[in-house]
C-alpha cells in the first residue's frame, strides 16, 4: 500500500526507533479489514524492532502501537494514510521511547492529571487540520498512563459517523462525550481540561521592549527581527500558526515550490524557538492601553508591559450572520472543503461565496458530492475567470447569482437553505445537507476598539513602517489596512513593523 517513496522515507523514521514495538491488530472479514491488515504487514517487515500480533479490539479493523511489555493507549481505527501518515510515524517513535517535541511545562500538566481519560477523534484523511489534533492526544498518551486515544478514520466508519451526526473534522469525543470541534493544539486541550494559565505565571515579568500579539506569519516574523536585535521579544499567541493553518497548499512563499500550511507554520515556530522569545500561548490580549509603557491586559486578568507593541492579530473566516449559521456549525455548516468534504459525499450541498475561494471550494466539492449550489449575492462571480470556466464545465454544479442568503435551516443538523432573489423578492428553499460559507475574512480588532485607529472595515491603519496613529505601538499582516493579504506580505509587514519598533526605540 505504500509506494516506494514514502517507504524510502519510512525506513529512515524507523531506523530512529529506540525500543521494541508490537502492533496489535483487530480484524473481521471485511475488504477494510483487509487492507489494514497488509498494511501493518508491510510496516512491519521493514524492522526487525517491530512485531505484530492479533489484538481485541470493539471497533475492526483497528490496531494499536505499543512497547513490548506495555500498552500504550494509542490506537488507529482505520488506515492512517494521508495526512494521518505523519501522525503514525511519530506514534511509532514516540511509542518506542523518542522524547516528544513539547516543552517542560506541558509534559508537567500531562503527567498531573489523575483522571481516566478516553479519547476518540474522528478524522477524513484529506483533513490537514486533524493531525495536530491526533499527534497531540496521541502524546499525552505516551506520557501519561491514564490517558488513551484513538484516531478514526470517517470513510471507514461512515455508520458510526452517521449515528453520531459527525459533520465536521477532527470531532473529539472525551469518555463518549462531544469534547470539541475543529483544530486545537496541545496547550488548547489541556486548557479545557485543567484550565486556563494561572494569572501568577505572568507576576513579576520585565518589561519587554518588543511585545508582539498574535503568532501567524507576521507576528513571527517580527518576533525573529526584534530577537535578532538582541531586545527583550515577548510573543503572545492564542494559537501559534493563524489562519495559514487553514491553508492547504502554498507555491507562492518564494523559494518553496510546495508546502502546506501546518508544515510551514510548524517550521516558523520552530525558527522562533531558535531565539530568545518569551513564547505566551493559550492566552490572548484583551486591552490595550498606552499610559508610560503600552500595557496588554490578558483574557485571563494578566497585565504585560512593553516599551512598545506589535499588533499581528490577523484574520477570520466572515460569518454570514443569519439563522441557523451557528446552530448547526459543525452540523452541516462548514468553512473547510477540504476538511469536511468528504463527509458529504454523495450529498447536496451549497457554497455561499462567489470569489476565488467559494468557487475553488465548488470545484473541490464537486468531485466528492452528489451536486453543489453556488450562491453569490451579486450579479455576477468575481472568481477569476480560469476558475470560473473550471466551475462550468462541471455537470454537477449550479450557480445562483444576486441573491441573498436569509437562513439555513434543519433540526438536529442542516436539511437546507433559503435565500432570496434579489430581483423578483422571490423566496426559495433548497434542500441540502451541507452549506459552506466561504465569503472572505475579517480582521480580529474588535478589543482594540477606541484605541488604535481602523478603517471602516476594522483594519488598523499603519503607515510605511507599521506604525499606527498611537506612539510605540505598530500593526502588521491581515489585522492592518494593507493592500493585499498573502502570506509572504505578511512576513515582510512583520519584518517592516520590528524594525519600526527598533527604530522608535532607538529615538526614543
Amino acid at each position: 500500500m505504500l509506494d516506494a517513496e514514502i517507504k524510502k522515507q519510512l525506513a529512515g523514521y524507523l531506523e530512529l526507533l529506540e525500543g521494541d514495538l508490537v502492533l496489535r491488530v483487530g480484524l473481521d472479514a471485511s475488504e477494510n479489514s483487509k487492507k489494514l491488515s497488509d498494511f501493518v504487514e508491510e510496516i512491519t517487515a521493514m524492522s526487525p524492532k517491530i512485531t505484530m500480533t492479533e489484538g481485541a479490539f470493539s471497533r475492526k479493523p483497528s490496531f494499536s502501537v505499543d512497547q513490548k511489555d506495555q500498552e500504550s493507549g494509542i490506537v488507529f481505527s482505520g488506515i492512517p494514510l494521508g495526512h494521518e501518515f505523519t501522525s503514525l510515524v511519530l506514534a511509532l517513535l514516540q511509542v518506542s521511547g523518542r522524547a516528544p517535541k513539547v516543552s517542560e511545562k506541558v509534559v508537567k500538566q500531562i503527567k498531573s492529571i489523575k483522571e481516566e481519560l478516553h479519547f476518540e477523534t474522528y478524522v477524513s484523511l484529506s483533513c490537514h487540520n486533524c493531525p495536530d489534533v491526533v499527534q497531540a492526544l496521541n502524546i499525552m498518551s505516551v506520557l501519561n498512563p491514564s490517558i488513551s486515544h484513538t484516531m478514526i478514520e470517517g470513510g471507514m466508519f461512515q455508520p458510526e459517523i452517521e449515528a453520531k451526526n459527525v459533520m465536521g473534522v477532527p470531532t473529539v469525543f472525551l469518555n463518549g462525550e462531544e469534547f470539541s470541534n475543529g483544530r486545537m493544539t496541545i496547550e488548547q486541550i489541556l486548557e479545557k481540561i485543567v484550565g486556563v494559565a494561572d494569572i501568577s505565571e505572568f507576576e513579576g515579568k520585565d518589561p519587554y521592549d518588543v511585545l508582539v500579539v498574535g503568532g501567524g506569519p507576521a507576528g513571527a516574523s517580527a518576533a525573529i527581527y526584534a530577537a535578532r536585535k538582541g531586545i527583550r521579544t515577548g510573543i503572545v499567541a492564542e494559537t501559534f500558526g493563524g489562519q495559514v493553518l487553514e491553508t492547504l497548499g502554498i507555491e507562492n512563499v518564494i523559494g518553496t515550490k510546495y508546502i502546506e500550511g501546518p508544515e510551514l507554520m510548524r517550521t516558523v515556530e520552530e525558527h522562533v524557538n531558535e531565539y530568545d522569545v518569551d513564547v505566551m500561548k493559550t492566552v490572548r490580549a484583551a486591552k490595550l492601553e498606552k499610559k508610560e509603557l503600552a500595557e496588554i491586559t490578558l483574557n485571563n486578568g494578566a497585565v504585560l508591559k512593553s516599551k512598545t507593541v506589535i499588533l499581528s492579530t490577523g484574520a477570520r473566516w466572515r460569518n454570514i450572520n443569519v439563522p441557523g449559521e451557528k446552530e448547526f456549525k459543525n452540523k452541516g455548516v462548514a468553512y473547510c472543503p477540504h476538511c469536511d468534504g468528504p463527509l458529504f459525499a454523495g450529498k447536496n450541498v451549497a457554497v455561499v461565496g462567489g470569489g476565488n475561494s467559494g468557487i475553488e471550494a465548488a470545484i473541490d466539492l464537486a468531485g466528492l458530492v452528489n451536486h453543489v449550489t453556488v450562491l453569490e449575492f451579486m450579479s455576477e462571480l468575481k472568481a477569476d475567470k480560469i476558475l470560473q470556466e473550471r466551475l462550468h464545465s462541471l455537470p454537477n454544479v449550479t450557480v445562483l447569482t444576486n441573491v441573498q442568503t436569509k437562513e439555513i435551516t434543519g433540526t438536529e443538523k442542516v436539511n437546507g437553505l433559503t435565500y432570496v432573489d434579489r430581483e423578483t423578492n422571490e423566496e426559495v428553499h433548497l434542500d441540502l445537507e451541507g452549506v459552506f460559507i466561504l465569503i472572505g475574512l475579517v480582521p480580529n480588532t474588535e478589543w482594540l476598539e477606541g484605541t488604535v485607529e481602523r478603517a471602516k472595515t476594522g483594519e488598523i491603519v499603519v503607515d510605511k513602517r507599521g506604525a499606527t496613529n498611537v506612539p510605540g505601538v505598530f500593526a502588521a499582516g491581515d489585522c492592518t489596512d494593507s493592500a493585499y493579504k498573502q502570506i509572504i506580505i505578511s512576513m515582510g509587514s512583520g519584518a517592516t513593523a520590528s524594525l519600526g519598533a527598533f527604530d522608535y526605540l532607538i529615538r526614543n
